[in-house]
């Protein structure tokens, strides 16, 4: 039986009080769930604030991105090393987002290109991060033009032999798989639940695919304006073990219900 495991995604939000305050609020009103895997991926400069927090609570503290060499001359980038030094448990990698795949464009369609993450170099944060004993949460899915063309399977299992190349079995088996589907996050839209599960069963029997042994294990994550309305429901299905929350991550009472809504 796998666990439950819903994480917060809060983006580019919160300075570190406002963090502190969201988490005053949460952190008591989700005490008592002890049968699912929480954590919360903050900014970067929060991650010792939010950190020392955490300490001693059910939430775990996860990271939004991360580069993939120890050190050198890489501006404005973050190392593994650095995050384990903070506290860090999760990473995303591969979010729609910082691979330029936008639900909802909010910057000028000619920066587009500013956002560069691509299947090889979420390979390498993934290599990168699991000597440090991390958690990636590997981030899929499709946008609308490859939905509405019938390619939503072939995207998705080409964006998982990408990043999954070279790693062992036990190495994938210490990954969770988020699907989002881009036209759903930050849009107000969700995937209907049957057809979230049939992407997640897919995602299950493509990792079949490559690691039948491992690959009833792994978490798989459903992303795209989960909320407490819609969370039981999606959460119900066999091959849904969770969610990647975005918005809904930044109220607290609205979180803790979709965190109890895993329990």
């Amino acid at each position: 039986m796998r666990t439950k495991i819903v994480v917060g995604n809060w983006k580019m939000n919160l300075t570190r009080a406002e963090t502190k305050s969201l988490l005053s609020s949460f952190l008591p009103l989700i005490s008592d769930v002890n049968n699912v895997q929480v954590g919360v991926c903050t900014g970067f400069v929060s991650l010792t604030t939010v950190a020392d927090q955490l300490s001693g609570t059910n939430v775990g503290l996860g990271a939004q991105n991360v580069f993939w060499k120890e050190s050198g001359a890489f501006t404005g980038f973050v190392s593994p090393a650095m995050l384990k030094d903070a506290g860090v448990t999760y990473v995303l990698v591969g979010h729609s987002e910082t691979r330029g795949r936008f639900g909802k464009l909010e910057v000028p369609a000619t920066t587009v290109g500013f956002f560069a993450e691509t299947d090889e170099t979420v390979n390498l944060k993934i290599k990168a991060l699991l000597p440090h004993g991390f958690t990636p949460i590997l981030c899929v899915g499709e946008n609308l033009a490859e939905r509405e063309a019938g390619n939503t399977d072939s995207v998705i299992q080409s964006q998982l032999d990408g990043a999954l190349a070279d790693l062992s079995n036990d190495d994938i088996a210490k990954l969770v798989v988020a699907y989002e589907p881009v036209w759903a996050i930050g849009t107000g839209q969700t995937c209907d639940t049957p057809e979230a599960e049939r992407v997640c069963g897919m995602i299950r029997a493509h990792l079949r695919t490559k690691v039948a042994d491992v690959a009833e294990g792994i978490q798989i994550q459903y992303g795209g304006s989960v909320k407490a309305s819609n969370a039981a429901d999606l959460f119900s299905q066999p091959n849904i073990d969770g969610g990647l929350v975005g918005g809904a991550s930044l109220m607290a009472e609205e979180f803790a219900a979709i965190v109890k809504a895993a329990g």
